[in-house]
């Protein structure tokens, strides 16, 4: 798999990233080493975790950080991973409550160290955003965590474009760092409204600012939770059912379109639809590592090959539907 470097940084990790949210949840630990083995040796080496990944789990505790912890000691590779997690989360239990104080973010950044058992995490999110607090005191505690060498460079999770904008200007006057990446929800789907109103998804305001300014992007949900896998038919959408639950809030007509549009494509190129779905968001111009959750090691390997995927214009523009 081929890799990319994240601008403004010294960091080069592969364009696939692993998403490690249900390490320690749906997936056991023996699972998940073999997952996180099987990637470094399909030439993978960027992990995306967070504080919070496991806190759901009854009687647990940032389990995903923990896991990625023991396997990084035990296989004694810290070298040769990029190494990402998020902090600054609400509890689960206050979700109301934001957590953006020097107090939280120091807090969340040292438990983070030792659950992973490392001295430093190449790239740090910021998990949620609280418009309220100055951005330039939340700029100024990062690189306060910069020089200390606890963490390289930090991007930003669920932050809308003005915001960001407003961080990078801070950070350009102060000759200091600003963010290097974004993360928010995105794939070829269209999304519909977030219930949740602390979760961004890549509208067209925040696209076109990330194509104008060429700021990396890093999206979960790059998958659309397996809607342009292959698994799901198009008689199977028709209604909601048990066969589609996790996928219904995908099932408008415009998604549906894009679905048939992805299996022509796919036996078009002889290449699954998880490749094109996954090489539509790395055919844009500007940087994009698109996190992918799997499961096993079929999805897997399927997710690394799509890391070799480039789609022309003309293909884009017909999952588009702009041709």
């Amino acid at each position: 798999m081929r890799s990319r470097s994240i601008p403004s940084t010294e960091l080069s990790p592969s364009v696939i990233c692993l998403g490690t949210s249900h390490f320690g949840d749906t997936i056991s630990r023996e699972t998940s080493f073999e997952l996180m083995d099987h990637f470094l040796d399909r030439g993978g080496n960027f992990l995306d975790t967070a504080k919070v990944y496991g806190d759901w789990v009854p009687g647990g505790q940032s389990l995903s950080e923990k896991i990625i912890g023991h396997w990084l000691k035990s296989r004694k590779n810290r070298s040769r991973i990029v190494l990402a997690t998020k902090g600054a989360h609400p509890d689960l239990d206050t979700m109301h409550i934001q957590r953006l104080s020097r107090e939280d973010i120091f807090f969340d950044v040292e438990q983070s160290l030792q659950h992973l058992q490392t001295d430093y995490i190449d790239l740090y999110w910021l998990h949620r955003d609280d418009s309220q607090r100055p951005i330039e005191d939340i700029i100024d505690v990062m690189n306060e965590l910069v020089r200390q060498g606890k963490i390289r460079y930090f991007g930003c999770s669920n932050w809308r474009s003005e915001r960001i904008e407003a961080a990078q200007q801070y950070a350009k006057k102060k000759g200091i760092h600003g963010f290097v990446a974004s993360q928010n929800k995105w794939s070829l789907a269209t999304y519909p409204p977030e219930n949740d109103h602390t979760m961004v998804t890549m509208d067209e305001k925040e696209l076109s600012y990330h194509e104008r300014m060429g700021l990396t992007a890093i999206p979960y949900n790059s998958q659309a939770s397996g809607f342009f896998s292959g698994r799901y038919k198009i008689d199977m959408l028709n209604k909601q059912g048990p066969e589609n639950m996790n996928v219904w809030k995908f099932c408008s007509q415009e998604n549906i379109r894009k679905l048939k549009c992805v299996k022509a494509i796919a036996q078009r190129l002889n290449i699954t639809m998880t490749q094109v779905s996954l090489g539509y968001l790395l055919s844009y111009p500007f940087p994009v590592f698109p996190i992918s959750g799997c499961k096993n090691l079929t999805q897997l390997d399927d997710s690394c090959r799509a890391g070799e995927v480039l789609l022309d214009r003309h293909t884009l523009e017909e999952l588009q539907g702009t041709k």
